[in-house]
């Protein structure tokens, strides 16, 4: 069974998944975060794939970004840091990045090296749904590995439940049609969208993303889905930490009360 099926397979509540840049602040380091933040008792992990012009990304993830470009991450790189890693690691990895670099690569070859070293799923925020059906969906379906789809509070009904009939894992529920970024809370208009995709009653399960940072914000996530996502803050606190993913984790459970 592919991990983020199994991950989900008992109907959980309170996820915690963690972004963060691969080849930041660190550009040897993926490999030992991975490793940290499994044995710290995160749910699933996102590994970000650097790209020069992340359009969804806000401050903190741009820069991580841009040092790991820096540093000389590339997606091969990325790939032969993850040889290996289900040696020590059992939970779920979600690699999360744009078209061009995986374009520039080949789908195919990708979707194998995925496979090969051990991913379950993905995540390229700017291919378009249409464009997955078409061309994508048939390839990672071979490789046995699952594309995640987001939705925002602008995504209409009718989308989201195709989104729901035509993919698997879960469904990544943005917070708003922002970039990454913490917040201090959601506001009432935000959660009544949550509220509206739950009593969607989907086939597949969702996880909220964008802005959560702290208790109020992980709650409400979870209040109306699996989980929550946190990308910006905990890689904030990693660079805070000068790369030491178990002080930057810990700190980060705490405060969200976990």
């Amino acid at each position: 069974m592919n991990r983020i099926d199994r991950l989900f397979s008992n109907n959980p509540s309170r996820l915690l998944s963690i972004y963060f840049c691969a080849g930041a602040p660190d550009p040897d380091g993926t490999a030992d975060v991975i490793r940290t933040l499994a044995r710290e008792g995160v749910s699933m992990i996102e590994i970000g794939i650097p790209f020069s012009d992340p359009m969804a990304d806000g401050p903190v993830i741009q820069a991580a970004a841009t040092q790991a470009l820096r540093g000389g991450m590339t997606l091969e790189k990325l790939f032969s840091q993850l040889e290996g890693i289900r040696r020590d690691v059992d939970i779920p990895l979600v690699l999360m990045g744009y078209l061009n670099p995986v374009f520039r690569y080949g789908f195919d070859a990708f979707c194998r090296r995925c496979a090969e070293v051990g991913v379950d799923g993905m995540i390229i925020p700017d291919l378009p749904f249409k464009d997955y059906m078409e061309s994508y969906k048939q390839t990672a379906e071979r490789y046995g590995l699952r594309f995640i789809m987001l939705i925002t509070p602008e995504t209409s009904e009718e989308r989201v439940r195709l989104i729901d009939e035509n993919t698997s894992g879960f469904i990544y529920m943005v917070s708003s049609a922002a970039t990454t970024g913490a917040q201090k809370d959601f506001d009432e208009r935000k959660q009544a969208y949550f509220k509206k995709i739950e009593d969607l009653h989907l086939r597949i399960p969702r996880m909220v993303g964008f802005g959560i940072s702290n208790r109020q914000t992980f709650d409400a996530a979870c209040e109306h889905a699996a989980g929550g996502i946190i990308g910006s803050r905990f890689v904030t606190l990693l660079d805070q930490a000068g790369g030491d993913a178990g002080k930057a984790i810990r700190q980060l459970k705490a405060d969200i009360g976990l």
